[in-house]
Order: structure tokens, then sequence, then C-alpha cells
């Protein structure tokens, strides 16, 4: 009987750990959910540049929280490309309410996902952003799961992102732990972490483990990750994603121009 019970509150502590961000969250209401998709906000952030006032090359790369109650667990993510003397960006995205999931383009790069203001994860500009740029194209090209959706664990709109990262070298972002899909390789088991310098292993996206110069340690249990980040002092939850006491993002919000 006593080591039923040390089991059961094992497991109970295990689901406290896995789940607790999440209900923290719902149960906060911290997060804005709005009625409706249809009438949910999808303008600018004014986070981005205006094309037509930037000569220069740009990637960015966002995120958001995801719409509804997915959003207490996860975040949509989503790249941004303009060429050299383009006076618009190309959006590069995975949605799973069409057929044909892969989206590329024309668009404000900073829209609020359904409400959800976008945080900027990397912006990578001039030189360096239009040697890219053809690169990213390609791989968005050969994306394996070109009409494929499962929102867990994958393949979704995070692993579209992943695979396009790592199949762009010198793309090196690091996506936040709560980008649940990430970790999802198909069929492969080991892959380079999207931050560069540093690898994963995946089970099909429902276990796996991931360490990396950028990311830190991160262990993926049914497609939730927690995890530490030794260079920020941070920890990561399922759910809250990464709380840490230093900023090592290079690659912080920028006000437009």
């Amino acid at each position: 009987m006593k080591r039923l019970l040390k089991y059961a509150a094992g497991l109970l502590g295990a689901l406290l750990l896995l789940l607790g961000g999440p209900l923290l969250l719902a149960a906060s209401s911290s997060l804005e959910v709005a009625e409706s998709w249809r009438t949910a906000s999808r303008e600018s952030a004014g986070i981005a540049p205006r094309p037509e006032q930037v000569e220069e090359a740009i990637i960015q790369v966002y995120g958001a929280r995801a719409w509804s109650w997915r959003g207490y667990f996860a975040v949509h993510t989503w790249i941004a490309t303009k060429e050299h003397g383009a006076d618009y960006y190309q959006v590069h995205e995975v949605t799973g309410w069409r057929t044909y999931v892969v989206n590329s383009r024309p668009g404000d790069p900073d829209r609020h996902w359904y409400g959800a203001r976008p945080e900027l994860y990397a912006d990578i500009r001039g030189e360096k952003a239009a040697a890219l740029i053809p690169q990213i194209y390609q791989a968005v090209e050969n994306y394996p799961y070109p009409t494929q959706y499962e929102a867990w664990p994958g393949p979704n709109s995070n692993t579209f992102v992943a695979w396009v990262i790592r199949e762009t070298p010198g793309l090196d972002v690091a996506l936040p732990s709560h980008a649940i899909g990430k970790d999802y390789l198909g069929d492969r088991l080991i892959a380079p972490s999207p931050g560069g310098a540093g690898y994963q292993l995946s089970l099909g996206g429902y276990f796996g483990v991931l360490a990396g110069v950028r990311e830190g340690l991160e262990v993926n249990i049914l497609g939730l990750s927690l995890g530490i980040n030794p260079m920020a002092l941070g920890i990561k939850l399922p759910g809250l994603g990464e709380l840490a006491l230093l900023d090592t993002n290079p690659m912080h919000e920028q006000p437009a121009r």
C-alpha cells in the first residue's frame, strides 16, 4: 500500500510539473483569448521596419501564443524575409486548417496571431540576410510535410520553422521551449538543434533531449519541454517557456524605423 501511494504521489507530482504552467495561465487569465478568430486582431505590432523605407535584406523569426486554449501550452512561430531592395515581406508559415498547409505570401511580418502579440526571436539584416534568403526559399520548398498537420506532437507550424532553420546553414535561431513541435524529427532520431552548436534526440516528438549552447538543456516529455539554460540563469517550464535572470538573446525586439 505504501509503495502504491508512493507511485501515485510520484505520478501526481509529474503531472503537476508538466501541466502546472498551462493550468496557471488558464487560472490567472493572463492570456487574452478572443471570442472568435474572425474578429481577433491581425494588425501589425509595429516591430518590423517598413519595407519601403529600408533597402537592406531582412530576415525575422517571430512567435506568438497559439490560438484559443492551445496558447496555454504553446506558441506558433513563423519566418519573414525581405530581399534587398524589395518593398514587401514574404511570410513563411504553416497553418492547420487548409489542405496545403505551407503558406509563403506577401504580408506584414509582425501581425498579431489572432489576438496574440508577436515576439521577435531573430532579426538578421544586410549581406548575411541576403545570402541566407535563397537558402530559406529552398528549405521551404523542400519541407517534407507540405500537406500534413498535427497540432501534437507534429508536424506542425513549429516543426516547419525548425526544419527551415536546420536546413539553412548560418540561420541559427533558438526557438522557445514551448514551441511544441519543434522537436518533431519525423523518421530521424538525431538532428542539429535549431540554435546551432548542439544536437537533439527525439522519439517521434513524444520524448527526447536537446543540448545546445543557445538552448541549454531541454527534456521533452510527451511534447512538453523542461530544462535549464545556464548562460541565461534560466529554467524552462511547460507552457511558461523560459524564465531567466539574464537576457542572452542578441536578437531582442527592436523598434520599427
